[in-house]
């Protein structure tokens, strides 16, 4: 039985709970995903474009979900501590794939930003909801077929048109279970025209022993003019095995930062889809994975570049150790009619053993003569002149290659324009180098005092 089979059967057989627990803006479109995935066979390692990752495999474990919505009475605001705070308010969270954050949390959302339970703004709301949902994320791909076919929840954010939001907003989204679990969650952002805001989403979960998965769907709306940067940490832990896909389409003159940081991880495939569809446009896609023990990440991006006079700059930086793997491919398109393009892609890896592994291939697709275009890879080891030059100052070798490991990831962090944040996220870098434990284990620690 090939591993969607399961979950078809699933639908066939809980539809009803499925759609009570749903929305009908979510429930139309389970039978079309469900037709995508008949008879499909996901890739396994060594497919194109899946090197490291066997798709079929993380997907084919027996995970339980939570189909009747059951309450799973977690206060997620008592059993969690975020490391990573942006702000003391306002501080939305899914739990398990399904919006668990206190009504009162979004009171002081500000003037002009709506956000909360996609489930619920689809109840409330259809006509506003269907006219972005799955209209930007494509079906054909595999992933977004399961997500569609089981989402019941997740998040809706949208910043109305002129709307600044000075401060960043911030999402926590917390996996805990004690038995393995799929949490499935659907996130649809719409920044409407000449609007702006951040977001820090932060992935965490709350067990070291229990095999969870979180299939995730990202659907992003950028609107004409508008400002959106999207900070993406996860933090989870080795039997958790994240599968995302992030779906992006900017309006002329919009600009958009994404910058996804993998700090611990146990299996993770991230794949970003993003398309101009307005001249005067710019994004930054950047990203980086520390990797040790037997960790996998893998990478999968495609811009597209459909109109004229747009810029994307793309850094991608990985460090793997022990037995751990990374693959990057990085796919950049630009179209016949897309003159004046500036894209630039970079995937840059640091190998600290023989047991390590990491597979790198950027692509340009470029039909037009009239651009500014370059890619290239570079994959090595840490130079032992700068560590005995640092030897000769008195700094051990350890630090001094936890040092060079930081000064690495420098400029993929530096991207993030929160200057709390940004400082925070090199402390909690210094520490994974250091091989201190995750912010999670405060969340941990936390969930075990309240139990006691």
């Amino acid at each position: 039985m090939a591993a969607v089979d399961q979950y078809l059967d699933l639908y066939r057989e809980h539809k009803h709970l499925l759609d009570t627990n749903g929305a009908e803006p979510l429930n139309a479109l389970r039978a079309e995903a469900a037709k995508r995935l008949s008879g499909l066979t996901l890739a396994r390692r060594g497919d194109e474009n899946f090197s490291n990752f066997d798709l079929e495999a993380a997907l084919t474990p027996d995970y339980g979900l939570n189909l009747g919505g059951i309450n799973m009475q977690i206060d997620p605001e008592r059993t969690f501590h975020c490391d990573v705070p942006v702000s003391s308010k306002s501080v939305m969270m899914t739990l398990n794939g399904t919006f668990a954050a206190r009504p009162d949390t979004l009171a002081d959302l500000p003037d002009g930003v709506e956000a909360g339970s996609l489930r619920e703004y689809a109840r409330l709301y259809p006509e506003e909801i269907s006219r972005h949902y799955s209209q930007i994320a494509d079906m054909e791909n595999p992933l977004v077929a399961l997500n569609t076919l089981l989402t019941q929840d997740g998040l809706y954010i949208r910043v109305k048109r002129g709307v600044k939001v000075e401060k960043p907003l911030q999402l926590v989204n917390i996996l805990s279970a004690a038995t393995p679990l799929m949490a499935v969650r659907r996130i649809l952002i719409v920044i409407e025209d000449d609007a702006s805001v951040s977001l820090l989403s932060c992935d965490h979960s709350q067990s070291d022993t229990a095999d969870m998965l979180a299939l995730s769907t990202v659907e992003i709306y950028a609107g004409r003019n508008s400002i959106f940067n999207l900070y993406d940490l996860e933090e989870s832990t080795l039997p958790t095995t994240r599968l995302s896909t992030l779906w992006l389409e900017q309006q002329e003159g919009s600009q958009v930062t994404i910058d996804n940081l993998t700090l611990f991880n146990g299996k993770t495939r991230n794949e970003f889809y993003c398309r101009f569809m307005g001249e005067h446009a710019s994004l930054r896609l950047y990203g980086m994975g520390i990797e040790d023990r037997d960790r996998i990440i893998s990478t999968y991006s495609h811009i597209d570049h459909k109109v004229a006079s747009c810029k994307s700059d793309e850094l991608f930086k990985f460090t793997i150790d022990d037995d751990a793997s990374a693959d990057f491919t990085g796919r950049i398109h630009v179209a016949p009619g897309a003159s004046g393009t500036e894209a630039y892609q970079a995937n840059r890896n640091l190998v600290g053993n023989r047991g390590a592994k990491i597979y790198s291939k950027p692509q340009l697709e470029i039909y037009n003569d009239d651009v500014k275009c370059s890619h290239g890879s570079a994959t090595g080891q840490l130079d032992p002149m700068e560590i005995f030059y640092m030897r000769t100052r008195g700094i051990p070798e350890a630090t001094a290659k936890q040092l060079l490991r930081q000064a690495f990831m420098a400029d993929v962090i530096s991207a993030v324009e929160v200057p709390s944040l940004r400082d925070r996220l090199h402390l909690l870098t210094e520490r994974r180098f250091a091989g201190l434990d995750s912010a999670c284990s405060s969340c941990r620690q936390c969930n075990r005092n309240h139990a006691d």
